[in-house]
C-alpha cells in the first residue's frame, strides 16, 4: 500500500490575495481586461489493481491561470509556482503570447457575475472509501468471479476555487464530491471479453455496486467472452445504453456550441423553436450534481437551462466569444445534464426490437459535418425478436446522428445517474448493420 503526503490547505485568504495580486500584475503590465483564477484540489483516494487493493494516498494541487487580452489580443496561461518570481514570469509569458496572438475584436471577459457556492462533503472519510472498495470486491467474488478489475478507484475530491475578472466579476466555489470508477474485462481460460468502465461521483458511495451502472457492466462482460459476427447486412434498431447515448448528446453539444457556429457548419444555426429531435428527448441542465457547478470556463454564473424541450430547441450555445463573433445570443452552460426518462421498462423497450443490437459503447470518431458516420459498436448483443441474443464481435453501423436524433422511438423508464449525467435507454430505427 503506498504512501500518504499530507499538505496543509491553502486558507480562503490567500486564494483572494493570490488571485488579486495577479490581477493587479495584469492590469499593471498593460493589459486592458483579465481574468484570473486562484484554485486549489484535495484529493483522497484508494486504488485496486488486479482485484487487489494496491494504492492509498492523498494530495493537494495549487494553481493559478490567466487570460489576458491587450489590443484585442488574447492569451492563456497557468502555472502552479506561486512565488512572487513565478508569478512575474507568468505575467511575462502571457505578454509575449499577446504579443504574438492575433488582433480579434470579439474577445472580451465576464463583467458582474457574482457567486459564493458552498456544496457536498468537504472532508475525507478514508475508512468510508475503504469499506466502498471492499464491497465492490466482495460483490466480485460472488456475483461475477470471472470479471477482473484491472483498475479500480474510490476517491473523495475538494476543489475551491476563486475566479476575478477586470469586469468586476467575483465567483468562489468550494465543492467536495465522492467518486468510484471501474475498468476490467472478464476472462475464460485463454479468451477475454473487450474492455469497459463504468463509474460516476456522488456525495455518499451507497447502494454499492448497482451505483454508475458497475453491476450491470461487470455483469455484461462475464456474458461477452464468447462473441459471435453478425454474419449478414441489414437495416435495424439500436438500444443505446447510457454511456452510447452520451455520444449523441457531445455531438448536439458541439453543433450548438462555438466550433460550428462560427464556421457556419452547425445544422441547426435556424433551428432554435423547431423540433430537431424526438418529442420523446427532454434535455434539460443538473448542475447541483455532485461534482458540477454552474460556473462556465469564461465566468459566467449558467442558469439552468431546458436545451431540448420534448425535442424543440429551445436555443444556441455560443460562449461570450462565440456571441459576440455571430451576433447570437450568449447562454452561457455550466456542468451537469439529464435526459429525462421516458415512460417504457427497458424489458419492454427492448422486446419491441424485431432485429439489431443493444449497444453500450459507440465508437464513431468525429461524424461528418452533416452528420453521418460510420462506427464500431462495442461490448453489445444481439436483439432478435425482441430477444437479448448472444455477444457481437465488434460490428459495424453507419447512419446521420441527426436523423438518429429524430427517429428515437422509445425511451426506458430506467436511468443510470452517474452524478455529472442522468441518462436512461433509448431505441433508435434505421441503422444500417454490417
Amino acid at each position: 500500500m503506498g504512501g500518504t503526503t499530507v499538505v496543509e490547505p491553502v486558507k480562503s485568504s490567500d486564494l483572494n490575495d493570490l488571485a488579486q495580486g495577479l490581477l493587479e500584475r495584469l492590469r499593471a503590465r498593460g493589459f486592458a481586461h483579465a481574468q484570473v483564477q486562484a484554485s486549489e484540489e484535495r484529493r483522497c483516494e484508494l486504488n485496486l489493481a488486479h482485484n487487489e487493493p494496491s494504492l492509498l494516498r492523498s494530495n493537494l494541487a495549487r494553481k493559478v491561470a490567466a487570460s489576458a487580452i491587450v489590443d484585442g489580443r488574447r492569451a492563456s496561461a497557468q502555472g502552479t509556482d506561486l512565488s512572487e518570481e513565478g508569478l512575474a514570469q507568468l505575467v511575462d509569458e502571457l505578454w509575449g503570447a499577446a504579443q504574438a496572438a492575433p488582433q480579434d475584436d470579439a474577445h472580451a471577459v465576464s463583467a458582474g457575475q457574482q457567486l459564493r457556492l458552498e456544496r457536498g462533503p468537504l472532508e475525507a472519510d478514508p475508512q468510508a472509501l475503504s469499506q466502498a472498495l471492499r464491497t465492490l470486491l466482495d460483490w466480485r467474488a460472488t456475483h461475477t468471479p470471472s470479471m477482473m478489475i484491472e483498475e479500480a478507484t474510490a476517491a473523495h475530491r475538494r476543489e475551491r476555487a476563486l475566479v476575478l475578472t477586470t469586469g468586476g466579476s467575483r465567483i468562489e466555489s468550494d465543492l467536495g464530491w465522492l467518486e468510484m470508477s471501474v475498468f476490467g474485462l472478464a476472462r475464460e481460460g485463454a479468451q477475454a471479453s473487450s474492455f469497459n468502465y463504468a463509474g460516476g461521483t456522488a456525495h455518499a458511495l451507497s447502494d454499492l455496486p448497482q451505483a454508475f451502472g458497475l453491476a450491470r457492466m461487470m455483469q455484461d462482460l462475464t456474458r461477452q467472452v464468447q462473441t459471435q459476427p453478425l454474419g449478414e447486412r441489414f437495416v435495424g434498431d439500436v438500444v443505446l445504453a447510457p454511456g452510447a447515448v452520451t455520444d449523441l448528446l457531445e455531438w448536439l453539444a458541439d453543433q450548438l456550441g462555438d466550433g460550428p457556429l462560427i464556421d457556419g457548419s452547425s445544422l441547426y444555426r435556424h433551428k432554435v423553436g423547431e423540433l430537431i429531435a424526438s418529442p420523446l428527448l427532454t434535455l434539460q441542465s443538473r448542475y447541483d450534481a455532485p461534482g458540477c457547478s454552474p460556473v462556465t470556463g469564461d465566468a459566467f454564473v449558467a442558469p439552468p437551462v431546458r436545451l431540448l424541450d420534448a425535442g424543440r430547441l429551445t436555443q444556441l450555445t455560443p460562449s461570450l466569444y462565440g456571441s459576440r463573433k455571430t451576433g447570437v445570443p450568449h447562454t452561457p452552460l455550466g456542468e451537469g445534464w439529464e435526459l429525462l426518462p421516458g415512460t417504457t421498462p427497458l424489458d419492454e423497450l427492448i422486446a419491441a426490437v424485431p432485429r439489431g443490437a443493444l449497444v453500450d459503447r459507440l465508437s464513431m470518431g468525429s461524424p461528418a459535418p452533416n452528420g453521418d458516420f460510420s462506427g464500431v459498436i462495442k461490448n453489445s448483443f444481439r436483439l432478435d425478436g425482441g430477444r437479448v441474443g448472444g455477444a457481437l464481435a465488434e460490428t459495424m453501423i453507419s447512419g446521420n446522428v441527426a436523423r438518429m436524433l429524430l427517429d428515437v422511438a422509445a425511451v426506458s423508464a430506467e436511468r443510470i445517474d452517474s452524478g455529472s449525467q442522468a441518462l436512461p435507454w433509448v431505441r433508435i430505427s434505421g441503422l444500417h448493420f454490417s
